[in-house]
């Protein structure tokens, strides 16, 4: 995969599925399919009794949405069908029978703070800030937007939402049950993932695919929900409020 890539492995009945993308692990619609493909496989595999979710380097969790490609994007079609790519990642965790543990060694933004949410048993270190960035750009976080609310209710959501341009700290996100627990470094979060995948890999996969059922109970119209909200975000990328301050970040960055 070009500038980016996934990667999955099965071990012991746990499958680690792993992104990455030079650009703080930002997400093109290619590594969203890819990632989605990947957690419906697992969550089909009866060898499979846990899924880690993680990504690579040493800096950022996930950036969010690629800018490169919601420049790129011409028509109605094409935002829909890029903005749907978090929809189908965050249905396939849903649907999987196993629990999704999401490992976040570094800060999350706009798409990443709902990977971080739609998991359900995220664990960050310390220096894990969150950060909703989309009313910025002059779109807004409508598909990961119920998988956030869902975890942090709609007061946190709405701070969330309204000050885009404020990080939360890991605290705040615990605080609001975002993350289960954060630790002091990427050493001690590594052991906590693997602690719970293990012990998890042990447990009834009857008992935890009714729990999670339960869990997710009242979310079984998110698969027209969540295309539904990509066609919201698909329409405003194209105005020239998003064009412009897309523009103006990357250049920028460029200097």
């Amino acid at each position: 995969m070009e500038n980016g890539k996934v990667s999955s492995k099965i071990e012991n009945g746990i499958a680690t599925i792993t992104f990455f993308h030079p650009q703080s692990n930002s997400l093109p619609g290619a590594i969203l399919r890819k990632l989605a493909d990947e957690i419906t496989a697992a969550g089909n595999n009866p060898l499979v009794m846990v899924i880690v979710l993680k990504s690579e380097g040493e800096k950022a969790f996930c950036a969010g949405a690629s800018f490169d490609e919601l420049i790129a994007i011409k028509n109605l079609e094409e935002g829909k069908k890029f903005f749907s790519g978090f929809s189908f990642v965050i249905n396939a965790i849903r649907k999987a029978p196993q629990f999704v543990i999401a490992r976040v060694h570094g800060k999350a933004v706009g798409g990443g703070v709902g990977l971080a949410s739609a998991a359900d048993y995220t664990l960050a270190v310390r220096d894990a800030s969150v950060r909703l960035s989309e009313l910025a750009l002059g779109i807004g976080p409508f598909v990961v937007g119920p998988a956030v609310e869902r975890k942090v209710g709609t007061a946190a959501f709405t701070a969330l939402t309204i000050n885009p341009a404020e990080w939360k700290s890991a605290d705040w996100a615990r605080e609001k049950g975002l993350y289960a627990d954060i630790f002091p470094t990427v050493q001690e979060l590594d052991k906590a993932v693997s602690d719970l995948a293990q012990k998890l890999s042990q447990s009834s996969p009857e008992a935890m695919a009714l729990l999670k059922k339960v869990m997710w109970k009242g979310t079984e119209n998110w698969d027209t929900l969540l295309i539904e909200r990509a066609e919201m975000s698909g329409q405003l990328v194209l105005s020239d409020f998003t064009r412009n301050y897309i523009e103006k970040f990357k250049a920028k960055e460029k200097k």
